[in-house]
């Protein structure tokens, strides 16, 4: 589930590393996949370094110069740990903080106290739809981790059951609802209204994340009965504590990320210049950096001096937070070079010619050609602007309705089966403790219902408007 700055975009629109035909651009996409399968589920091999050759393959099997695939690699490598590792780390210190304070026992205990054991999942998926409506997933997850982690451990939960619920939340709101990066961009490009398309949107995420989260895990749990990774749980530290921080303010301080940042969305849409004063300020106040690290200097005294923390021990909790972080990053950060290498060599481009000869319905069409992309580049941000470039001509007759469900449409598409080419996947994967197999079938089969899901809905939706 990569989420791409303009920067990121621009790049991704660079020269193809190679101009190989279809046919060999097609074959080398799936041996650098296969490689990469067989590395780590054959080999055994960590997956950075199957990433890495994964990546080599794909580039000498697509003809491209090995220099140019380094080039790629390391690119998007970067870009991706730029974008998303300050946030991990930042995201990693404060949710140490949450739990080393006793704040994330404060809010678990409250939870567990508050709502039976079979309205947990529906609580998770609510919480996460309403975290995840102003900021990008990867933030969303940061955040969220502590606190499904801890849930499933305290409640004795399979961590699918309460973690599913809470990557549907998430992730339908990144992938339908604006002011998320990918519908904005899509609304801009064919010209839908952004009011209706945010109402249209949340008719449609409500029964798809219920269906991709609560329902869903249910099955994902027994498919998959794994329990949280003790090197990311940490132990129960309010029990060695004579204090811990107040609910009241354990929830704000975990809140003041997502109500920075929503008071930049807000801002944005309301003012809608980014010339303004006004504007500018809150770009600042809400970016996902400056947010996430206001909240973790915030949290050093809500939480760390409420639970009677010495700056010594605060510093102590900062560098132990750290650590356990160091191979998600890498891992993260290969599976986004591995991404740019197939952007760069023309994939993208290949699908999108390709799919100008089929004859289906605009809205299939759009989710077909969003669905396809993804699958060969990983990114849905990529596969929304694609498609939404590429259809953008054809929403000139339609009515607003039919505008904003075409937008829904190609978000719905952009979302379908993220698999070992999306840093989301491995993302995931590490945050929950999880192999390969166990992450395709529970994360990437949720991925899927997502999508399938949200393209019934606004094929249903388009039949009455």
């Amino acid at each position: 589930m990569t989420h791409l700055s303009v920067e990121m975009l621009a790049a991704d629109a660079a020269e193809p590393i190679t101009t190989a035909g279809h046919a060999q651009l097609g074959i080398a996409v799936l041996a650098g996949i296969a490689v990469i399968v067989l590395l780590i589920t054959k080999f055994k091999l960590h997956a950075f370094l199957s990433l890495i050759i994964g990546s080599l393959v794909l580039g000498a099997v697509a003809g491209a110069p090995l220099d140019k695939t380094v080039t790629s690699f390391s690119a998007g490598l970067g870009t991706t740990v730029a974008g998303t590792g300050v946030l991990i780390a930042l995201g990693a210190v404060l949710g140490r903080l949450l739990a080393d304070s006793g704040g994330a026992d404060q809010i678990v205990d409250t939870i567990l106290a508050k709502a039976g054991r079979k309205a947990m999942p529906w609580a998770m998926v609510l919480i996460a739809g309403i975290v995840g409506l102003p900021i990008f997933f990867e933030v969303g997850i940061v955040l969220l981790i502590p606190v499904v982690l801890l849930v499933a451990k305290r409640g004795n939960f399979s961590l699918m059951r309460i973690g599913i619920p809470a990557l549907a939340g998430l992730s339908v709101m990144h992938g339908l609802i604006p002011p998320h990066p990918g519908p904005l961009v899509a609304i801009d490009a064919v010209g839908a209204n952004l009011g209706v398309t945010l109402a249209l949107g949340v008719v449609v995420a409500v029964p798809t994340a219920i269906i991709a989260g609560p329902v869903f895990s249910r099955y994902a749990a027994r498919w998959v009965d794994i329990q949280p990774p003790e090197s990311l749980v940490p132990e129960r530290a309010s029990d060695d504590l004579e204090k811990r921080p107040g609910f009241g303010i354990t929830v704000a301080t975990v809140l003041l990320p997502v109500v920075m940042m929503l008071a930049k969305a807000l801002v944005d849409i309301v003012v809608d210049n980014p010339e303004h004063q006004v504007q500018k300020v809150f770009d600042v106040i809400g970016s996902p950096l400056i947010a996430l690290l206001t909240a973790v200097v915030v949290a050093m005294f809500t939480l760390g001096r409420a639970a009677g923390f010495t700056r010594g021990r605060i510093a102590a909790t900062v560098e132990k937070s750290l650590g356990p972080i160091a191979g998600v990053l890498l891992i993260v950060g290969a599976g986004g070079g591995f991404k740019q290498t197939l952007v760069d060599a023309g994939v993208g481009q290949m699908i999108m010619d390709i799919s100008q000869g089929w004859h289906v319905s605009t809205l299939l069409l759009a989710w077909l050609i969003a669905v396809t992309i993804r699958l060969a580049t990983g990114s849905a941000t990529v596969a929304t602007i694609s498609a939404a470039g590429l259809v953008a001509p054809l929403a000139a007759e339609m009515s607003t309705p039919h505008a904003a469900l075409l937008v829904l449409a190609i978000g719905s598409g952009s979302l379908f089966f993220s698999h070992v080419n999306d840093a989301g996947f491995w993302l995931v994967k590490e945050y929950f403790g999880m192999n390969v197999g166990q992450t395709l079938k529970t994360w990437s089969v949720m991925e899927t219902l997502i999508s399938v899901v949200g393209i019934v809905c606004v094929l249903l939706l388009s039949l009455v408007l």
